[in-house]
């Protein structure tokens, strides 16, 4: 057993990785109105790459990034850590536009865990990486069933490199207890996500690009009459031939896009560090990231001083999608998070919980992250990641560097360029839907646990509810 410290639980505020980090000097806000070649509007991983690519490419460019509280507030300084290759809407854009283009989709992203790692090496950013890839196991006859298919899958679009475990297999990995299979793909990578987006904000500032943080927008506007693009700020309006939108989570407080996305919460716990005898009789020597194959899922990452990091849906979802700024997380998801790691390692269930902290996430009503820019209106924007976006934020960036610059390449051309969805539904729809649907989860993953051998026809339908599937 670990034996369990003292001291109060840290709940809510920055995440767990800004109070090991340490918080930047504040940025100076917007002096007055301002004109700039390109404005983004938001200062997370999806803001700060594109701004980072577009001045590499270009330094002539005027580039000014506007952020509402400080670079990575938001869930670029709050994810779980992962760097993978995952991105949200494969399925459907496969049966959209056809298993080639989502192939390419793939490759893409295949590629840009290996972009993000270069590119930290090269601006000198040390991010705490370890480039352990993914494991994600089965702890119910069910659980194993879907690990055969997304093996498979994965496979399909061209993982050739990814590995179907058995209980033993995985058991050299990690030892997770009542683990009956598992799958690891080496596409992933650990991450500390406030290093990294601290030091890309460093990065991109020492390129000329300027940041204003404690500026935030309450307005995106396109071109109209003569005048072009702008983003209104209480401290004045920064006009530009192109305004990108890069708020992920935050897009519903923009007037306007109230149902463009809806922000979901995930909620995180770190542990304190953890003995050496806790780590020899769990493993996890890889820093291999870690998820299971639940339909209310987990995901978790051994951290570079020794804790377990990690993190899960609490409530997902705020009515009138309203959002909680300063990440504080209820009691009850902390108690729920805190039986996961109890199932998951029992010899952590008394470890201390030293810090609990909670995001939101942004989610099309159709799961699929889009690309966009309208060069007559000057507006662009990126987001919608589900979950998946410490990868696939850079992927955007490059993305948004080409379709500003007016370049037809192999990224211009990914199926999630130009990608169309429709708004959510309106309140009160909109909370009953969701909470439904993850009601359904928890209750397929009883179920499951229960003993049924396949997945649960509750979860099936809350997929086709939701336009998973």
């Amino acid at each position: 057993m670990v034996p369990t410290g003292s001291g109060p639980l840290r709940n809510g505020g920055v995440s767990f990785w800004y109070s090991a980090a340490g918080l930047p000097e504040p940025r100076p806000a917007l002096p007055g109105p301002a004109d700039a070649d390109v404005c983004v509007v938001g200062g997370g991983f999806t803001g700060l790459w594109t701004a980072y690519y577009l001045k590499k490419a270009d330094p002539g460019l005027r580039i000014t990034v506007l952020e509402r509280r400080f670079c990575g507030y938001g869930a670029s300084g709050r994810n779980g850590g992962w760097l993978y290759n995952g991105f949200a809407g494969r399925g459907a854009f496969a049966r959209r536009y056809g298993h080639e283009r989502a192939q390419a989709m793939q490759r893409a992203m295949d590629g840009t865990v290996r972009e993000v790692v270069r590119a930290a090496a090269a601006e000198g950013i040390d991010a705490d990486v370890a480039e352990g890839g993914v494991l994600e196991v089965a702890r119910t006859p069910a659980q194993l069933a879907r690990l055969a298919a997304l093996v498979e899958e994965e496979r399909a679009f061209g993982d050739t490199e990814r590995l179907l475990l058995t209980a033993e297999a995985t058991a050299a990995r990690i030892r997770v207890a009542g683990t009956l299979g598992g799958t690891w793909t080496p596409h992933g990578a650990r991450i500390q996500p406030a290093k990294l987006v601290r030091g890309l904000a460093a990065a991109v500032e020492a390129l000329g690009v300027r940041i204003h943080e404690g500026t935030p927008v309450t307005g995106i506007r396109p071109a109209a009459g003569g005048a072009p693009a702008r983003a209104v700020t209480p401290h004045g309006t920064v006009s530009a031939r192109f305004v990108l939108r890069a708020t992920e989570g935050f897009t519903a407080g923009l007037h306007g896009e109230r149902r463009t996305w809806l922000p979901m919460n995930s909620a995180m716990v770190a542990t304190e560090p953890l003995p050496a005898s806790f780590w020899a009789e769990v493993g996890w020597e890889g820093r291999e990231t870690l998820g299971d194959l639940a339909h209310a899922y987990m995901y978790a990452q051994r951290t570079a001083d020794d804790r377990i990091a990690l993190g899960g849906r609490g409530v997902p979802y705020r009515f009138g999608s309203r959002t909680d700024a300063d990440g504080g997380t209820q009691e009850r998801t902390v108690r729920q998070l805190r039986r996961i790691l109890a199932r998951f390692f029992p010899a952590a269930a008394d470890a201390r919980i030293e810090q609990a902290w909670a995001g939101v996430l942004g989610v099309p009503r159709d799961w699929c992250s889009t690309v966009e820019l309208d060069r007559a209106s000057g507006l662009g924007w990126a987001g919608g990641y589900v979950g998946s976006g410490v990868a696939t934020a850079n992927l955007a960036g490059r993305t948004l560097r080409d379709l500003v610059l007016g370049e037809d390449t192999e990224l211009t051309r990914l199926p999630w360029v130009g990608h169309t969805v429709r708004r959510w539904e309106p309140e009160p729809l909109r909370w009953l839907g969701v909470h439904g649907l993850y009601a359904a989860y928890h209750a397929a993953d009883r179920q499951e646990a229960d003993g049924r051998p396949s997945t649960s026809p509750l979860a099936r339908a809350a997929d086709l509810v939701a336009g998973r599937r």
